[in-house]
């Protein structure tokens, strides 16, 4: 059976992708950083999967939790918000952001590579969003940390896909989750040529086909936006 581990399980297009590799016959192991309770529930709806908590952030954490984990997929889809206009923006909203999806990005990505290289297959692929390719006004740190997401899954894709390892992005626009609920959405439907706010499960599918099926794509962004961003 295959494995896949999916960081920031606990979040809806973490659950949404946790729930579509399960029922594509992967064995899940499920990340979780503060909602142990949510993460659990979530295992117990999944009947081949394993919870596991740690801070991403925190590099001994990580790799006390990962270094021997085999892996087949990994999937780095952990981060948070933090919006404010950059002149009134803090250290902490921008460092918070930033080390999440950056060098959280980093430190599981380190953890487990080393198995996927010996084992010469695996496959990567990184949650980043459009406002990493055209920046988002009052999000200049979570533009920053998901641009640089995009210019990691590129350089990495170059070095390890001589081991046979591949290393995609997705890049979601608007979705229904926990980072959109303030959001005025019915407004905002009217600027994506679909005419709707994405699913979780839209994301998943996609997360799914760069890591399962795409055998012949790597280094690339797969844009989810429903047109909005073309």
């Amino acid at each position: 059976m295959k494995k896949v581990l999916i960081t920031g399980s606990t979040g809806a297009i973490g659950e949404a992708t946790a729930k579509y590799f399960h029922d594509h016959g992967y064995f899940v192991y499920l990340h979780y950083r503060n909602q142990k309770d949510k993460a659990q529930t979530l295992r117990d709806t999944l009947k081949n999967s394993k919870i596991i908590g740690f801070d991403i952030t925190n590099n001994k954490e990580v790799l006390e939790k990962l270094q021997d984990l085999e892996l087949d997929v990994l999937v780095n889809n952990a981060g948070i918000t933090k919006d404010n206009l950059f002149f009134f923006m803090n250290d902490e909203e921008w460092e918070d952001v930033i080390d999440t999806s950056v060098n959280g990005t980093y430190h599981v990505t380190k953890a487990v590579l080393k198995n996927m290289i010996s084992n010469k297959r695996g496959a990567i692929v990184n949650v980043a969003s459009i406002s990493g390719l055209v920046g988002n006004a009052g999000q200049t740190n979570y533009s920053a940390a998901k641009g640089a997401m995009i210019a990691f899954t590129k350089a990495l894709s170059a070095e390890v896909a001589r081991y046979k390892i591949r290393v995609n992005a997705v890049a979601p626009g608007l979705i229904e989750s926990e980072m959109t609920e303030a959001l005025d959405l019915k407004e905002m439907k009217k600027s994506i040529p679909l005419k709707r706010i994405g699913k979780p499960e839209d994301v998943a599918e996609c997360v799914f086909f760069l890591a399962d099926k795409a055998a012949y794509v790597t280094g690339a962004v797969l844009n989810i936006s429903g047109g909005m961003v073309r």
